[in-house]
């Protein structure tokens, strides 16, 4: 394949943008927002199962202290009703005394329900306490995700705009440039990540490494329009006068 020696160092300029294009794509999927957004996932998920076994806690904590306001507000209408039979003086003496035997009863037993209340009523403080600090944290984990969120959307939407900008440069370059070139160079490219690259000082820009004193003089009796590949690496080698040749 041949193209002119101009021709040929315009692909380096195809392979700047491309090479850039590429850093660009690289940089999207690498964005370290990314990694902190999966950490916060995780950290959010194991929140919410801490929150939901809080929730648990307090909702069968408010459900004991119904039940035993339920059992004082019956032991105090029993309380009630026999206080009101013993005021009115009516009925048998026998029946009278044992009235006083079950008020004394009572009283014990509304107590004892009431000291009850009064624990459950401290244990549900502090799980109530402990959901509080749970939902606080989770606010905290979202707000945290939520400027996550911006600043991995701003950094996309700048990779984005500069990938806009570089689609935009590269489509008229690569147009201008001979269609059997651009084919041979997206084709090496698509397979290595590098089309084209100098030859500088007798070493390939691609692979790096020191061409053979037989590839060197191949190169020398190329015609200066001849395009020349690495014999390692099979990329495109631009030559200039820094080429060593």
């Amino acid at each position: 394949m041949k193209a002119e020696p101009q021709v040929q160092r315009r692909l380096l300029d195809l392979q700047a943008i491309d090479t850039t294009l590429a850093q660009l794509a690289h940089r999207r999927r690498s964005l370290p927002e990314r990694a902190e957004l999966e950490g916060l996932a995780r950290e959010l998920s194991a929140l919410e199962d801490e929150r939901v076994r809080a929730q648990v806690a307090v909702d069968d904590l408010d459900r004991d202290i119904a039940r035993l306001e339920k059992d004082i507000d019956q032991v105090r209408a029993r309380k009630s009703k026999d206080e009101a039979r013993l005021a009115s003086g009516s009925g048998p003496a026998r029946e009278l005394e044992a009235l006083q035997h079950e008020l004394v009863s009572l009283n014990r037993r509304q107590g004892d329900l009431e000291d009850a209340e009064l624990e459950l009523m401290e244990q549900r403080e502090t799980a109530q306490a402990t959901l509080d600090g749970i939902e606080a944290r989770l606010t905290e984990a979202r707000d945290r995700r939520a400027a996550v969120e911006q600043r991995r959307d701003e950094n996309l939407a700048a990779i984005a705009k500069e990938e806009e900008s570089k689609q935009g440069a590269r489509k008229p370059l690569a147009a201008d440039l001979p269609a059997d070139l651009v084919t041979l160079y997206d084709k090496i490219r698509e397979d290595t990540g590098l089309g084209a690259a100098l030859l500088t000082a007798g070493r390939c820009g691609g692979c790096r490494l020191e061409l053979s004193g037989a590839d060197l003089a191949r190169i020398r009796r190329s015609d200066p329009d001849e395009v020349v590949r690495c014999e390692d690496c099979r990329r495109i080698m631009v030559r200039t006068n820094e080429s060593g040749l």
